[in-house]
């Protein structure tokens, strides 16, 4: 049971995927505060019909360009007219990744901690190790400059969303990087190698990037409901 779970800034998380995650007794939870941490965050009763105060963002279907809204549809293609969207090796996002993560932090609405060039290539370097995670970039078709990037974690029948960032200059320039990264990673995990589902992970408390309202709304993520 130990080995299931990692500290994360205090909090012991499970590491397998939340579908397959089951209720933790007591003592268990114990166990593993005893070694550590502030806090124990597990979840159970994945995807309930009802609504509760704990949520995964989610999306377990794929429709390609036809479920998008017309106006999604000319960005999504705007988007990759402008810009190539590829999986890359970990020592590409070596190269290119650190500038992305730096930029998109500054710009936050809330204080986060600013990542190191070294704590940066450590994690890079740890995710190869591990060989159950995808890197993805964003170059500029013009340039071939790197504007954005994602790191997944990859399970048996579904990936999870971990990193998303951008250069917020290419943000606000109308060439949309994120729809194109977006539809492009939706595509390859749900239609191409047919996973269960994609996460964007669980109920966000700050809300920095409206990442997870932006994947609802456009495109049709919906939150599986869970207990906590």
């Amino acid at each position: 049971m130990e080995n299931s779970f990692t500290l994360y800034k205090g909090c012991w998380l499970s590491k397998c995927p939340p579908h397959s995650s089951c209720y933790l007794k007591i003592d268990k939870c114990g166990k593993l505060l005893n070694r550590g941490g502030y806090l124990l965050r597990n979840v159970y009763d994945w995807d309930c019909e009802h609504e509760t105060s704990f949520w995964f963002v989610i999306k377990d279907s794929f429709g390609g360009m036809e479920e998008l809204s017309s106006k999604m549809r000319n960005q999504v293609k705007k988007s990759l007219k402008t810009y190539d969207v590829c999986r890359v090796s970990a020592s590409e996002m070596l190269r290119v990744g650190f500038p992305i993560f730096q930029v998109a932090v500054e710009n936050y609405k809330v204080k986060a901690t600013r990542i190191t060039m070294d704590a940066f290539e450590t994690r890079i370097q740890q995710s190869e190790k591990a060989g159950n995670v995808d890197f993805w970039c964003v170059y500029t078709k013009e340039t071939h400059k790197a504007v954005a990037l994602a790191i997944n974690t990859l399970h048996k029948d579904c990936c999870e969303y971990n990193t998303m960032k951008a250069d917020p200059s290419y943000l606000r320039n109308s060439t949309y990087p994120y729809y194109g990264l977006i539809y492009e990673m939706n595509c390859y995990y749900l239609q191409e190698l047919g996973f269960k589902y994609v996460s964007d992970g669980a109920r966000s408390i700050t809300e920095h990037s409206n990442i997870q309202s932006f994947l609802i709304d456009k495109f049709h993520f919906r939150k599986a409901y869970c207990q906590l």
